[in-house]
C-alpha cells in the first residue's frame, strides 16, 4: 500500500493522463485528490472571475459537488494565491496547503505520503505536508502550453525538479530537460477495453464519408490544411468534437464554419467517443509544428489506434513509433490522397495490435515500481 496525495487537474473536468494513471496504480492505496492549483494568475475577465468563484465555492463546500466521473477516494479544493512568486506569499501558500491538504490526509488516514504533483504551481507543497518522497509527473511542456504564466511557471518547475525524488515525463523531449539520474519517461496509456469495444453509431454521426477529430479546438490545430483538405474532398464530412479553446488562448474557426462540409459538434463525454472514433471513415490528428506538439503525448493517438480506423496525421515526433500504422501528411493534397486510401484500408486489427500492452494499467504498474524504489 502507498499513501498518495495527488496535485493534479480538477478531477471529472477532462480525463487527464494524471487521472488515468492514478486510477490504474496497482494495490490497495490510500488516496487523496487535491484539485488545480492554476497555472497564471486571474485576470478581470468573467471567465476568470467565475473559475474564481467556482474554487472559493468548492475550497468552503462541505462535500466536493457531484463530478461526471465519480472519484474513488476524496477530493478537495485547496485555496491559494494564484501563481505566487513572492516570499511572503509563497509562504503564505506553503501555510494554506498545509492546514487544508494535511487536515484532509490525516481525515483519510494518510501516513507519510508520497507527493504527485502534477502542476508546478503546487511547488510550496513540498516539505509542508510531512510527505516520504516526492514525484513530479511532467505531462506538458509548460513553456509551450497556452494560457500559462511561462516564465513564474518554468522556474516552480525548475525547483520543483530539483526538489523531487522521481521525474515522470511523457515524453523524451519534457524528460530531457531534467536530470537524467532521477527521471524516467512514462508515455501515455490507452483504456483498451473502451476504444476497442464495438461502440453504436451515434446519430449526429453523418453517413458515407467521415473524417473525425475529437480534442479541443485549440491554436495548435492546423486550420489552413484542414480547409483545404475539406475544399478537396466535398463529398466526405469533416466533424470536430470538444471545446473551442477559451478566453485565454482564444481559437478563430472562421476558416472550418466557412466549408459546407465540416461541422464542429461540441463537446462529448470521454465515455461517447468510441461511439465516433470506431464508426468514422478516419480518424484525423492536423497538428501545427510548434514547440508544445514537438513536446506533446497526446491521449488520443493510442485512442485512435486502438478504436482500429485508419488515421491521417501532420508529423510530429510522439508518432514515431507508431508510424507504419498511420499515413503521415504534410498537405492538403496528401491529406486528401489519404483520406481516399483509407476507404480501402482492412488493418483494423495490426492497429489494435499495436497499443494493446500500452494500457492505462500498464502504464500505472511502470510508475508504481519506480516509485516505491525512491520511497524509504
Amino acid at each position: 500500500m502507498t499513501d498518495l496525495i495527488v496535485f493534479g487537474e480538477d478531477w471529472g473536468a477532462h480525463p487527464s493522463s494524471t487521472m488515468h494513471l492514478i486510477a490504474h496504480l496497482p494495490g490497495d492505496n490510500r488516496i487523496l485528490w487535491a484539485n488545480s492549483i492554476g497555472l497564471r494568475r486571474p485576470r478581470p475577465t468573467l471567465s476568470d472571475l467565475g473559475r474564481a468563484w467556482r474554487k472559493l465555492l468548492a475550497a468552503f463546500r462541505p462535500k466536493p459537488a457531484r463530478a461526471a466521473t465519480p472519484a474513488p477516494f476524496p477530493v478537495i479544493q485547496p485555496l491559494v494565491l494564484p501563481m505566487a512568486t513572492s516570499r511572503l506569499g509563497r509562504a503564505l501558500n506553503r501555510h494554506l496547503l498545509a492546514r487544508k491538504v494535511g487536515a484532509a490526509a490525516r481525515a483519510a488516514g494518510l501516513h507519510k505520503p508520497v507527493l504527485w504533483i502534477s502542476l508546478p504551481s503546487a511547488i510550496d507543497a513540498v516539505g509542508a505536508l510531512g510527505e516520504s518522497a516526492v514525484v513530479y509527473y511532467a505531462g506538458d511542456d509548460f513553456g509551450a502550453l497556452a494560457g500559462v504564466d511561462h516564465a513564474a511557471c518554468l522556474a516552480m518547475e525548475v525547483e520543483l525538479a530539483a526538489r523531487a525524488d522521481l521525474v515522470l515525463a511523457a515524453s523524451p523531449t519534457i524528460a530531457a530537460r531534467f536530470p537524467a539520474a532521477k527521471t524516467h519517461v512514462l508515455p501515455h496509456g490507452v483504456d483498451l477495453d473502451l476504444f476497442s469495444t464495438p461502440a453504436p453509431r451515434p446519430a449526429d454521426l453523418p453517413d458515407g464519408k467521415v473524417a473525425g477529430y475529437y480534442g479541443t479546438l485549440a491554436s495548435w490545430l492546423d486550420y489552413p490544411l484542414i480547409a483545404a483538405t475539406a475544399r478537396l474532398l466535398p463529398e466526405w464530412r469533416f466533424i470536430f468534437i470538444g471545446p473551442i479553446g477559451s478566453d485565454v488562448a482564444p481559437t478563430d474557426l472562421a476558416l472550418l464554419r466557412a466549408e459546407p462540409n465540416i461541422a464542429l459538434l461540441g463537446p462529448r463525454p470521454h465515455a461517447a467517443l468510441p461511439g465516433y472514433s470506431r464508426n468514422w471513415s478516419a480518424g484525423l490528428i492536423p497538428f501545427r509544428d510548434n514547440a508544445q506538439i514537438r513536446a506533446s503525448n497526446p491521449l488520443k493517438l493510442r485512442e485512435y489506434l486502438a478504436a482500429g480506423r485508419p488515421v491521417v496525421a501532420t508529423p510530429f515526433p510522439a508518432l514515431l513509433p507508431y508510424a507504419e500504422h498511420i499515413a503521415v501528411e504534410t498537405t492538403a493534397a496528401g491529406f486528401a490522397r489519404a483520406l481516399e486510401a483509407s476507404l480501402s484500408d482492412t488493418n483494423t486489427t495490426a492497429r489494435q495490435s499495436r497499443v494493446a500492452a500500452e494500457s492505462w494499467a500498464a502504464r500505472a504498474a511502470t510508475a508504481a515500481s519506480l516509485i516505491a524504489a525512491v520511497v524509504p
